[in-house]
């Protein structure tokens, strides 16, 4: 993470689009266009990656420029999930191939990974199967952590799942806690400037309109 300025935290319960809005926002005062290296890591939602070239397209930064990773610890919660379709498989066995998969993935070996998946998954048509088999074949281009990795960029978005656990989840969540979708927005809002050190900034920007009103 950067040191030389205070984090830009924010959040907003209107949805995707709302959410690439305060991206577009946040990286265009970034300019990150002239950045040297851009890395987008996000979880394997179709949501997301939907989204992402034509964020980096309005930013104006060439898709060739910029790498798209799935989240490392997201890709291996998903190789636990094929190998629990094995049913017949005692948990040994399922942790054994899992252990041996990720090792492969992180090793930069997704082809092994992607075949062992559909010898896997050949001749069953569970849903359970179909799915984690579509997910490494969908993403298969995103995790290439070998080289990710060797560029000192990070493989994981655990910087962003702290600050979702610090911001929203410590703050809005909790026994006999109670929201309306305005006030929860409001106080996010609030909750995101304060957590990144911004809390100043806010003040002066509230205070701003209202003495240019005056005059």
């Amino acid at each position: 993470m950067e040191r030389k300025f205070c984090p830009f935290i924010d959040g907003t319960m209107k949805g995707p689009d709302a959410i690439f809005g305060l991206l577009r926002f946040y990286l265009s005062k970034l300019k990150l266009s002239k950045a040297d290296q851009i890395l987008f890591v996000a979880d394997g939602a179709r949501w997301i990656w939907r989204r992402v070239p034509q964020l980096l397209e309005d930013l104006g930064v060439h898709i060739k420029h910029a790498y798209e990773l799935v989240d490392f610890y997201h890709a291996v919660e998903h190789l636990g999930k094929v190998a629990a379709c094995r049913k017949a498989w005692n948990p040994s066995q399922r942790q054994k191939w899992v252990k041996k998969h990720k090792k492969l993935l992180k090793a930069g070996k997704i082809q092994q990974v992607t075949d062992a998946i559909k010898t896997f998954c050949k001749g069953r048509s569970s849903k359970e199967f179909r799915r984690e088999r579509n997910y490494f074949l969908r993403n298969q281009h995103r995790m290439n952590y070998h080289t990710i990795g060797g560029m000192g960029l990070p493989m994981g978005s655990g910087a962003m799942e702290s600050a979702i656990r610090r911001v929203v989840n410590l703050r809005l969540k909790g026994a006999a806690i109670y929201w309306h979708v305005g006030t929860a927005e409001a106080m996010l809002m609030l909750r995101s400037y304060f957590k990144a050190g911004r809390w100043d900034m806010l003040k002066s920007q509230s205070i701003t309109p209202t003495l240019e009103a005056g005059i």
